[in-house]
């Protein structure tokens, strides 16, 4: 594991050796056990989009584990005047021990990579968000105790989330099904994929994907950079909604998981949030200790 691109990357049992590190960071920083893995080490952090969690979890993550983290948004950087992403990572690589980056293109991602000499980590993309998806898996884990045999309904668009979170379940022994209108549907190679290589389903009747679920997945309808579609999204989405009647379909120790921000009263009714409330934050916390697991993994 050089790098963390995108999930497909990873085997089962890399996921595996990085959820039992975050763990037992976990551990660790809530019994006030200091072991500093990253003394001196320096991660330059891209941001291209804004964040919330990403910059917080990142930023707190690496000053935890001894080290110190740089935070470079677009203006900060020749990348966003023009400095081909080439020439940007082998600079980069002569100063920082590690990259992360949170833009739109998952190419440019790939390419720090590739002309880099250091370890990059994809801190979203349009296409993926591996950093969520293994904070989503240590939560699951420690709600349900294992993966195999569960079922993860996803209801809404098929974006970065839907993508990241089909390899994810599917290298872990769990069903996926996916609700979301025609059009919408996740990337086509992941698709073919999951289908291939488990329990994989797209389906346009969210009743369906309840049935029976285990772990209840959304997000918003228009993520960043698709505020122009707002409206028609809206209308697309008109009963893709997580809510009080059609939740009943599922299990009834089911989890209620959103990667935040939400948008209470368009993907999810403001009961639910709130009903799930402590898996949701406790998944939001997840992503400072998962993300000092792959930090500890690369920069080591």
């Amino acid at each position: 594991m050089k790098h963390l691109l995108k999930l497909s990357d990873l085997s089962r049992e890399d996921i595996l050796s990085i959820l039992n590190l975050a763990d037992q960071l976990k551990f660790e920083r809530n019994n006030g056990i200091i072991k500093k893995y990253l003394e001196g080490k320096k991660l330059g952090m891209i941001f291209q989009k804004a964040s919330t969690r990403t910059r917080v979890s990142f930023e707190a993550g690496i000053f935890e584990l001894g080290g110190y983290g740089l935070f470079l948004s677009s203006n900060d950087l020749q990348i966003g005047r023009g400095e081909p992403v080439q020439d940007t990572a082998r600079v980069l690589s002569r100063y920082l021990d590690g990259i992360m980056i949170r833009t739109f293109a998952q190419k440019e991602v790939e390419d720090l990579a590739k002309y880099g000499s250091i370890p990059v980590i994809n801190g979203l993309t349009d296409y993926a968000h591996p950093c969520q998806v293994l904070a989503d898996l240590m939560t699951i884990r420690e709600y349900k105790g294992s993966f195999k045999g569960l079922k993860m309904a996803f209801i809404g668009d098929g974006n970065n989330m839907a993508n990241s979170l089909a390899v994810g379940a599917i290298k872990l022994e769990m069903s996926y099904t996916i609700a979301c209108p025609k059009g919408y549907e996740p990337d086509k190679g992941i698709s073919e994929w999951a289908a291939a290589n488990g329990d994989f389903k797209i389906t346009e009747s969210v009743e369906e994907a309840l049935e029976g679920a285990d772990v209840i997945y959304t997000d918003v309808w228009a993520s960043m950079g698709m505020e122009k579609e707002k409206n028609e999204r809206e209308h697309a989405f008109v009963g893709y909604q997580v809510n009080e009647k059609n939740i009943k379909a599922a299990k009834d120790d089911v989890m209620v998981m959103h990667c935040l921000p939400a948008h209470r009263g368009e993907e999810i009714t403001e009961g639910v949030f709130e009903a799930h409330a402590k898996e949701i934050f406790d998944e939001a916390e997840n992503r400072l200790h998962a993300q000092k697991a792959v930090m500890v993994k690369l920069l080591k």
